[in-house]
């Protein structure tokens, strides 16, 4: 049995066990992607991460990120968590105040002052409306009449999201999806807050195939969001989001632009640490 570094970080919560949490994998070089899985699959987690020696110069680390049924090549909070991870575990990054993380999806920057950590939204492979029969989907698994649907876009940077604008923050809250009409799809939803909120959107995401159906609180989703309604001048370049609100969470997304780029912020804590024993594909933790 190899004992390895494990970490459960939770992220976008100021609140300890508020936010979402995911599982990190420190020291994780000599891991297979069957392991790797595996484990994924075991912790039952929205995602889990393994940490490995960088292969880019650049890099401070390379992570791998496991949903329960399989791996993508970037995701939000895995990103904060990690680097919290990383960092509580002695982590010295190359240069002051900043990460780079080398991933799936390339080298992502995260920034760090010893308190709240932001990386830097990478571009969207795809965005653009969806088709009719894709709203047409949409409708049919948020249980909305169409016209509720202010407007629904393709935000691809890893997860294969699809943002949908409603009318209200109430609206997002009320919503009862139905899964099975869902189907394939990754969906966001997105709606404003009422004026004087301390927050701007109330967000949620739904993943009808995945073992967490709602995601807590979505990095992924937040980064592609804000690029596409700060871009419509549908968003201040600066605001806060929250989600999780209906699962007893209490998620928040503090999004900024910066000299023409998004970042994407929030506390991030480690509540579980020890050590994971794997080999030959079967894991136990102690």
């Amino acid at each position: 049995m190899i004992s390895r570094r494990f970490s459960q970080v939770d992220v976008f919560s100021s609140e300890p066990f508020k936010g979402n949490p995911v599982a990190v994998v420190l020291d994780a070089d000599g891991m297979d992607s069957a392991q790797m899985q595996q484990l994924a699959n075991w912790t039952n987690l929205s995602e889990t991460t393994f940490v490995f020696a960088p292969q880019h110069p650049e890099a401070d680390y390379r992570l791998r990120i496991f949903s329960t049924s399989a791996e993508y090549p970037f995701a939000g909070h895995p990103t904060l968590g990690s680097a919290r991870a990383w960092l509580d575990a002695g982590g010295t990054p190359k240069q002051t105040g900043r990460l780079v993380q080398e991933c799936g999806a390339g080298l992502v920057e995260i920034r760090h002052d010893g308190g709240r950590l932001a990386f830097k939204a990478p571009p969207m492979s795809r965005f653009g409306p969806v088709s009719e029969a894709e709203r047409t989907q949409l409708a049919r698994g948020l249980s909305l009449a169409p016209e509720r649907l202010l407007e629904a876009s393709w935000l691809v940077n890893g997860p294969e999201w699809i943002g949908v604008r409603l009318q209200s923050a109430a609206e997002v809250l009320a919503l009862v999806p139905d899964f099975e009409a869902l189907g394939e799809l990754k969906v966001g939803v997105i709606g404003a807050c009422p004026e004087g909120s301390a927050e701007q959107f109330e967000v949620r995401t739904f993943m009808a195939k995945d073992a967490v159906r709602e995601d807590p609180v979505t990095g992924s989703f937040n980064a592609g969001a804000a690029q596409w309604l700060i871009g419509a001048g549908l968003a201040p370049e600066s605001y806060i989001a929250r989600q999780g609100t209906v699962l007893g969470r209490a998620g928040r997304i503090h999004v900024e632009l910066l000299d023409g780029e998004v970042w994407i912020g929030g506390a991030a804590t480690c509540c579980v640490s020890g050590t994971v024993l794997t080999e030959s594909g079967l894991t136990a933790a102690q």
